[in-house]
């Protein structure tokens, strides 16, 4: 019998499930433990489309409902899934004026490197983005940035780097103060030169968050799914 590579390999994204000899034909599953297919009321009446650019792992490509018909963006089940609860607080969130689509977390020493990348694509997409380099204090502590950003924002992206964890581990972010802000489900961590396995280490409540990552998916089509995501 197939053994499940979850405790060595992971299954929080595509390619660690699809590359598992026994979890590979039984769907989706996160740390060794297996996920259910999402509810259909979280897919447009349009039903699957084919896989193509944009699909995290090569996995098949699926419309969630706020995704509008004839767009090109690409998801699969699991981004569903993990957006879901997030698209849920912006649709929420809508009738509060004068918010900015998404605040964007990230680390110093990526301000001018991948955070500036993606700031910029969000931005060329008509989002409105609540970013350090225009709306934060140089020093400020994290978790208050993250805080603030949130009240001025539909939602909170984190840009896992590097620098990140670092920046997390110097910090000794309390899980108290980080478990009340996951709670909130307007957090979506996006992975970027490291894993989840070191985000776990450094922070195992928000490591504990599905989210992205840029080595499955392109940073630009991560960009147009969060476009889509806080479109009203």
């Amino acid at each position: 019998m197939a053994r499940c590579t979850a405790p060595s390999n992971g299954h929080r994204t595509a390619s660690g499930a699809a590359a598992c000899p026994a979890c590979s034909s039984r769907g989706r599953s996160y740390g060794g433990y297996s996920s259910p297919s999402y509810s259909p009321s979280s897919y447009s009446s349009g039903g699957s489309r084919p896989s193509g650019s944009g699909s995290s792992g090569g996995s098949s490509s699926t419309r969630p409902r706020w995704s509008k018909a004839g767009s090109s963006v690409a998801y699969n089940p699991t981004d569903v899934r993990t957006l879901t609860p997030v698209r849920a607080n912006v649709e929420r969130r809508a009738s509060k004026p004068d918010l900015r689509d998404i605040f964007l977390c990230h680390a110093w020493d990526d301000r001018k490197g991948v955070a500036k990348e993606l700031h910029d694509l969000l931005e060329s997409l008509g989002v409105s983005v609540w970013f350090s380099e225009k709306d934060v204090l140089l020093g400020s502590n994290l978790l208050r940035e993250i805080d603030k950003g949130l009240v001025k924002s539909r939602i909170g992206i984190v840009l896992v780097t590097p620098s990140f964890l670092n920046r997390i581990a110097g910090e000794g972010v309390a899980d108290k103060e980080l478990s009340a802000l996951l709670a909130t489900d307007l957090l979506v961590p996006i992975v970027h030169d490291t894993t989840y396995d070191d985000l776990r280490d450094a922070s195992p409540l928000l490591g504990s968050r599905s989210g992205l990552d840029t080595a499955e998916d392109p940073i630009k089509n991560i960009a147009a799914k969060l476009a889509e995501l806080v479109a009203l």
